[in-house]
């Protein structure tokens, strides 16, 4: 059951993240055909967090209410009908509202599956079978430029429907799967107990802080890789490139942080990204930025496994459903995201892409900072 769940969960969370990320070799086409600015990418891009920050609760009470699986399936149901709105919008206007409905469904799916996995997986194990779905999502995000380099040869309608229809047959397997009987026991505290715990909310900065950051990235990156000539196939390649590192990485952070903490893994994280992100304004050649854009992903990527495992664990230990912990983990990573990406296509707009960059990575840098002065018994210990 526990193999069947996580190859099941994975691969929503990969279509779903695939939807999300094929919007970067877009940008270029739609900023020529539709007079898009950076400010303007920073919307489209940051739409689809916003509705994940709107769904995320919603999807946490559905799943605490009526099951995960329940909440897979209207997570699906919202992700194929944006796939089709996407298809066939023709106005920026449009094309924001379907990436919306995109994050509605990515509320639900992302919240209700990792939840699903949380509660059929022992908590000794648990960090490895989070970082298998995280890398499976991670692993869809690279596919994503690969759908999106589709799109500009094939037609968007052709590439984006044909995605859409993945997301129906995720839901005939999901509805053929059965509920296990869960690991964990029915948990009798209120969702705001873990809001108002110390340690929830640090192991909730670690999906906030990487996704700010990946949000100034997938803004900027693609726009400037424009600027240096390459072509919509090859930002694909590069961000195909990236992710898979980034992917291959997510369970063996996921096993370390199991087996050995999650502190070590947020000081080293922390401080490689905080120099990644400062050295991504550098670059005057594709091949050199697509090096250090990889390795900012390998480095942001890294915190989100051990901030997914610490959100489990405390919800656990405060006997909170695994659906609300993730559901404040969803809104975490949407809040991240929206202000990453509106706030640093505005920031670059305004200041240029050395400012935004900088931003992010002053983040980056107190982060590390103050996990290394933090004492080893803290919040960021695992297990605790």
């Amino acid at each position: 059951m526990r193999r069947r769940l996580l190859a099941l969960v994975g691969a929503v969370i990969l279509v779903d993240t695939m939807l999300y990320a094929a919007l970067a070799p877009l940008l270029p086409g739609l900023r020529h055909d539709l007079g898009l600015t950076k400010g303007g990418a920073g919307v489209l891009v940051g739409a689809y967090a916003i509705g994940t920050f709107l769904g995320a609760i919603p999807g946490g009470w559905a799943a605490a209410r009526y099951g995960a699986r329940t909440a897979v399936l209207t997570g699906l149901a919202l992700m194929s009908t944006a796939g089709l709105a996407f298809a066939f919008a023709h106005s920026l206007a449009a094309l924001d509202v379907a990436r919306f409905i995109q994050g509605l469904g990515g509320a639900c799916s992302w919240t209700a599956g990792l939840a699903w996995i949380a509660q059929e997986t022992a908590r000794e194990r648990r960090g490895e079978a989070l970082g298998i779905a995280i890398g499976a999502g991670i692993f869809g995000a690279q596919f994503g430029p690969v759908l999106g380099t589709l799109a500009t040869q094939i037609g968007r309608e052709a590439a984006f429907a044909g995605a859409a229809a993945l997301g129906v047959v995720l839901a005939a397997f999901v509805i053929a799967t059965p509920r296990g009987p869960g690991a964990l026991a029915a948990a009798q505290s209120p969702p705001a107990t873990i809001l108002r715990d110390g340690r929830f909310r640090a192991a909730l900065w670690l999906t906030v802080l990487p996704s700010l950051c990946f949000g100034v990235v997938e803004v900027l990156v693609p726009l400037r890789l424009d600027v240096l000539g390459a072509t919509a196939v090859a930002i694909g390649a590069i961000f195909f490139v990236a992710s898979l590192f980034e992917a291959l990485v997510s369970p063996i952070v996921g096993r370390i942080a199991d087996r050995s903490g999650a502190a070590a893994i947020v000081r080293v994280g922390t401080l490689g990204a905080a120099g990644g992100l400062a050295l991504l304004a550098v670059p005057s050649t594709a091949v050199a930025l697509a090096v250090v854009l990889t390795a900012s992903c390998v480095a942001l990527g890294s915190l989100w496994v051990p901030g997914g495992s610490l959100v489990s664990q405390r919800a656990e230990t405060l006997d909170v459903d695994q659906g609300w912990a993730f559901a404040f983990n969803n809104v975490g990573w949407a809040a991240g995201v929206a202000l990453g990406s509106a706030g640093g296509g505005a920031l670059a707009q305004s200041g240029g892409d050395v400012l935004a960059y900088g931003a992010a990575a002053a983040l980056c840098l107190a982060t590390g900072v103050a996990a290394i002065a933090r004492r080893p018994a803290g919040p960021l210990r695992s297990g605790v």
